[in-house]
């Protein structure tokens, strides 16, 4: 239990090589501390910190690219097995940070927040941020629920950051009070499954659990733990935050914690899975335990987070909470290939993430500025858009046909590769002799497929209003009809943002293959490990 010389003569011979892998995440650090320190500085505790912001996101950024272009598909453990360096966490950390990035400018670009309140809230983001590169590299159990809460208490602040707000604050208190009770059964999973093989080392317990196979206990477990990803995920049954949260926080804060947050724990639930198939294919041959064990329940919550999600998203007015709902749906099609448990399935999460930061961002963007202008983030206020600001009308169109699925834009590659990771897992299954387990992915299959022409009602719903619409509609009061018809005027900076991330959706569909190669490159690193 107690650390032995040789332990520590060990740990102060690798502690170098562990401070290099580990430098996107000092560099965050770093940043964290000179935002506080920034408040006892009178010159800047009043000057907006959105810069410096920007300057630490952008050097963790090169940092963790140099990391990958001079170690290349190198794999190792740091901080004696608590954290892992692969391609596959590489990836992951590139889309947080990124993600990050794109969220701060975001805040420069619709103002929030203030000069008064800008450290505060970097501080926060840029701790979430933390946590979540943290569980993209969480190699030990005791490092998963770590990087979890480090991932989760910013961002119970941030829900709630609108001061004088009520459903701010109601937010943020409905979030602190499911996520408190998500973690408790998490670490009681972690209890469990550390208590029986005797160690949290990931691996350890994939390999032990090999051995033993899945039974009751083993599964309450991982079940278990499983239940706070899913909170993290929004995943139903424990996405009763989401909607509250979504609509009663700034937009900034929603399109941070629909895109990274989700990056993050897709991620960590992929590696749990892929960890656990890769030792039960590789050592025991045993290629259908996982998928058709744990892989088949996260495969049918994701079936379930998907229909509720669009299904709940078909009659909501306030874009917050139509958005927060699209977002319950599309963790619910990276579950379904999690699900699979298959290298196909953990690439196509890879690049799906890739098109879902850039058309979800982007549309919490445009939610941003449209309530800036209008004071207003209902439906109503986008009657006419295309009139009042061609800009908006036009990106947000974009970014909502990639959510839907149509080309030319990423979010069609992004669900076409999950559907064939789905579609080959099922014939496998089949072919290897596993006609049940094959005939219940192909009706997942069939559930994503209907889903998907089903999202088209509410997201073609808001382009209607965009396109079609007049201000002056049926049993509109007269100020919210001359509200409607003024121009919005959308700043150079604000245009060049939706642009690039506009341009970025047709960029991913273009360079399809060159992406999912990479994807794949990343996600095989789980089999040629162990």
């Amino acid at each position: 239990m107690f650390p032995t010389s040789a332990r520590l003569e060990t740990l102060q011979k690798t502690v170098g090589d562990d401070l290099l892998m580990f430098a996107p995440e000092l560099v965050v650090c770093a940043g964290i501390v000179t935002l506080l320190l920034a408040r006892l500085i009178p010159e800047f505790d009043r000057t907006h910190l959105g810069v410096l912001a920007i300057t630490v996101l952008t050097a963790a950024l090169f940092a963790i690219g140099f990391h990958i272009a001079t170690h290349g598909q190198s794999a190792g453990s740091y901080f004696e097995g608590m954290l892992i360096s692969d391609p596959f966490a590489g990836f992951v950390r590139c889309l947080v940070l990124g993600a990050s990035l794109l969220t701060v400018l975001l805040s420069q670009v619709s103002g929030i927040p203030d000069s008064d309140d800008s450290a505060d809230f970097y501080t926060l983001l840029l701790g979430g941020t933390l946590g979540m590169l943290l569980m993209a590299s969480a190699n030990h159990l005791m490092m998963v629920f770590i990087a979890v809460e480090m991932a989760s208490l910013p961002s119970y602040a941030l829900a709630g950051f609108l001061k004088g707000k009520r459903t701010g604050s109601e937010a943020s208190l409905k979030y602190v009070i499911y996520g408190a009770g998500a973690s408790g059964v998490m670490l009681y999973g972690i209890t469990l499954l550390a208590g029986t093989f005797g160690t949290g080392y990931l691996p350890d317990v994939a390999e032990a659990t090999a051995r033993r196979a899945l039974d009751l206990p083993i599964l309450a477990g991982y079940g278990f733990l499983l239940v706070g990803l899913g909170f993290k995920l929004a995943a139903v049954p424990f996405h009763f935050w989401c909607p509250d949260v979504f609509e009663g926080a700034a937009a900034e804060v929603a399109g941070f914690l629909s895109v990274t947050s989700k990056a993050a724990a897709v991620a960590l639930t992929a590696r749990l899975l892929m960890t656990l198939q890769a030792h039960f294919v590789n050592y025991h041959n045993q290629i259908w335990v996982v998928p058709g064990s744990l892989g088949l329940g996260v495969g049918v919550i994701a079936a379930i987070t998907i229909t509720f999600g669009n299904l709940a998203a078909f009659g909501q007015t306030n874009l917050k909470r139509l958005l927060a709902y699209s977002t319950i749906a599309h963790a619910g099609y990276m579950l379904l290939a999690v699900a699979t448990a298959s290298e196909a399935g953990a690439a196509s999460i890879l690049y799906y993430l890739i098109a879902y930061i850039a058309m979800n961002l982007g549309a919490f963007a445009v939610v941003a500025l449209v309530r800036n202008a209008t004071h207003s983030e209902e439906l109503t206020a986008y009657r006419g858009l295309i009139k009042r600001s061609p800009v908006l009308a036009i990106t947000f169109t974009l970014f909502l046909l990639s959510l839907l699925g149509l080309p030319p834009l990423a979010g069609l590659p992004g669900k076409f590769n999950v559907f064939a990771a789905v579609y080959d897992t099922a014939k496998n299954a089949i072919a290897s002799g596993h006609a049940n387990l094959g005939v219940t992915f192909y009706l997942l299959f069939g559930v994503a497929a209907v889903n998907t022409a089903l999202s088209a009602y509410y997201y073609l719903k808001v382009v209607r209003v965009m396109l079609l619409e007049s201000p002056d509609g049926e049993n509109a009061p007269e100020s919210a009809i001359n509200e409607l018809k003024n121009t919005i005027a959308v700043g150079p900076f604000a245009a060049m943002y939706l642009s690039v991330l506009s341009i970025a959706l047709f960029v991913a569909f273009v360079a399809w293959d060159p992406l999912i190669k990479a994807a794949n490159d990343a996600a095989s690193t789980f089999f040629k490990r162990y």
